[in-house]
């Protein structure tokens, strides 16, 4: 646990499901620069047992009482998908800096209108796209960005496992639910697609434009089988390179992620692991002046806190921000939303042509 600086950025969290207790709780209460201040949930039983466990300075069960809070500076938004980006402009018209869950929105109308509002407020907004803290991938990014020259070609997969819940159970910690946990209306898993390519696809897509760059064009097919879900998506980088997407739910094997890179000075090759194991990605890069191999240890594999400490440095000091900012956020809808059309209609999508769609 690294030492605490002197200047503490006070977090409010906004909601005490899952993906609060099993990262962001802990993550403000390691962070070197954070503080967990509030927490805030409807339900009474989670905030009671929450506010045991982590202990905040404050527990709210109601939103408009966490942002009437004068010291507390930011909000990390730990809500179901449909709930962020009506929580997040709530966040800002607070005066609240944000770090929203991914994917940022549903819709790419309602994530335009989100951008513009930061924009208009000037405060921070980042997304919760953790992996851009995985030191692999950092490495990865800094020598496509430096030393690699042009690339060509860029395949990236993401393949859920069958036995990813026996994995991720051993090493979380027991997740509390309550029955008064507020729900939006139907259920986001009544329709699989939908769901798995929000929540798994947006950590793909990011990870592409992070290594890659924005995409222009984006076409995919959709094969289902037994359950599974497999999408292949040929892509179309600005750079001008090619790239193959591969995201499967849930393959008969174990988690399967990772990326290849063929570049004009060398090559980039990483293995990534299920996030709950906090391991940094195994990433080998080939320089071919040298024709040698280079791989970073990674020591600290624990994203989520990583995140939220980048996220701190620039609230707190201006840094430029190391995350998915406001524009990362937007394009990674917009590209989930023309993955979904290109399934369906068997064509090519330009995500300049995507507009006000659904995913």
């Amino acid at each position: 646990m690294p030492p605490k600086e002197p200047r503490l950025l006070k977090v409010g969290v906004l909601g005490c499901g899952p993906i609060a207790q099993a990262a962001h709780f802990e993550s403000c209460v390691k962070g070197r620069n954070t503080e967990l201040h509030a927490i805030c949930d409807l339900a009474p039983d989670l905030l009671e047992r929450m506010a045991a466990t982590h202990q905040p300075r404050h527990a709210y069960s109601d939103y408009s009482a966490l942002l009437a809070d004068p010291e507390v500076e930011a909000v990390i938004i730990a809500t179901s998908d449909a709930f962020h980006v009506p929580a997040a402009r709530l966040a800002l018209e607070a005066g609240k800096h944000v770090l929203c869950e991914k994917p940022l929105g549903l819709t790419v109308a309602e994530v335009e209108e989100l951008r513009r509002m930061v924009w208009r407020t000037g405060l921070v907004l980042q997304v919760g796209h953790m992996k851009r803290f995985d030191a692999g991938l950092q490495a990865a990014h800094d020598f496509v960005t430096h030393e690699m020259g042009q690339m060509l070609a860029l395949k990236a997969w993401y393949c859920d496992s069958t036995h990813r819940y026996a994995m991720t159970d051993a090493v979380q910690p027991t997740i509390v639910t309550s029955k008064a946990a507020r729900k939006p209306e139907g259920d986001p898993k009544a329709d699989l697609r939908r769901y798995f390519l929000l929540t798994h696809g947006s950590h793909l897509v990011d990870t592409a434009r992070f290594l890659g760059g924005d995409l222009v064009e984006v076409e995919a097919r959709l094969n289902q089988r037994f359950g599974a879900y497999c999408w292949f998506v040929d892509v179309a980088f600005a750079n001008g390179a090619l790239g193959h997407l591969d995201l499967t739910v849930a393959v008969r094997m174990d988690w399967h992620e990772g990326f290849q890179i063929y570049g004009e000075h060398g090559s980039v090759t990483g293995k990534t692991f299920n996030p709950w194991f906090y391991r940094s990605s195994e990433v080998d890069i080939f320089h071919e002046a040298t024709a040698s191999t280079t791989r970073v240890l990674g020591a600290d594999g624990h994203f989520y806190r990583r995140q939220l400490e980048g996220f701190a440095e620039s609230v707190l000091q201006g840094v430029p921000m190391e995350g998915a900012g406001i524009d990362d956020g937007v394009a990674s809808v917009r590209a989930l939303v023309a993955i979904a059309e290109s399934a369906r209609t068997g064509r090519p999508v330009k995500l300049a042509d995507v507009q006000g769609g659904v995913v």
